[in-house]
């Protein structure tokens, strides 16, 4: 066990399992139900029975969790099925996590099938050892999609990874921390779940422009209420001649520009200006 597990749980590590255990029957239950309420269904296999299963309820794709990244047998035959396949990455080194990928795409996979989620296997993850930058590091020298499976405590590091490029977040919920097993302290009550979701979709939105630096349409109309124009500091006779004692700058920006500041000074009032006066040329 590990040691989350060894002060939540009683027993060993199998009779652990073996009391949380669901029956093939179960999963064709909880699979139909996700289908009826539009929700996608997703199960790990670390088998090769529990592979050929989930395959036969035609799951779309397949999960491998971070235990089965050095398996050699797992990771043939889940590539053999030509489905598009999660990787987790806990406890991996660069070079176990291309060796995995290499075995997928031996089988057929090709490379855009493979998302690979950045993981750290401690629950809960100390801040400190997320480590989000290593999954830039995947992407850029696999050119796989990312993800990120987090086992932080709150929601701020899947957000982050989201607003990095992560494209799949993996986190545990509950519907009571308080329930007798090991994972349960670690996870996400429904509030929490459902604020996390909701900001991920903020973000998703905040970067999902087009890069170019413009106001944009809600902006547009705060321009002249926010920038500043060139007016009268003081009363300004017809032709006085503008100076830096007689001028400033003040809101509205519906008038000449202090940009312009150099172009004016120096020219004559083409009529009387009371203080506070838009300048006009």
């Amino acid at each position: 066990k590990a040691e989350y597990q060894i002060n939540d749980t009683d027993g060993t590590q199998y009779e652990m399992i073996k009391k949380l255990e669901l029956s093939y029957s179960d999963f064709s239950i909880l699979h139909k139900h996700c289908k009826k309420n539009n929700i996608g269904f997703l199960s790990t296999a670390a088998d090769i029975p529990s592979i050929d299963f989930l395959d036969s309820l035609n799951l779309p794709y397949f999960k491998i969790p971070s235990g089965e990244i050095n398996n050699k047998l797992t990771l043939e035959y889940i590539g053999k099925k030509r489905k598009p396949v999660i990787l987790s990455t806990g406890m991996a080194n660069m070079s176990e996590i291309k060796i995995a990928v290499d075995i997928l795409m031996t089988q057929g996979l090709r490379i855009e099938q493979i998302n690979i989620l950045h993981c750290n296997t401690e629950y809960p993850t100390p801040m400190k050892d997320v480590n989000l930058n290593a999954m830039l590091t995947i992407q850029k020298e696999l050119g796989v999609n990312i993800g990120y499976s987090d086992h932080t405590l709150g929601i701020e590091v899947p957000i982050a990874a989201v607003a990095l490029g992560a494209n799949i977040i993996e986190k545990h919920f509950t519907l009571n921390k308080d329930l007798p097993g090991p994972d349960h302290k670690a996870s996400l009550n429904s509030i929490e779940l459902k604020a996390m979701v909701e900001a991920i979709r903020n973000i998703e939105k905040a970067i999902s422009g087009n890069g170019k630096k413009t106001a944009s349409q809600s902006e547009l109309k705060n321009i002249n209420i926010v920038r500043k124009s060139i007016v009268a500091s003081k009363p300004i006779m017809k032709d006085e001649i503008f100076t830096i004692n007689n001028l400033t700058v003040m809101r509205p920006g519906n008038g000449i520009s202090p940009m312009r500041w150099d172009e004016i000074i120096g020219k004559k009032a083409i009529q009387k200006f009371d203080e506070g006066d838009l300048i006009e040329l």
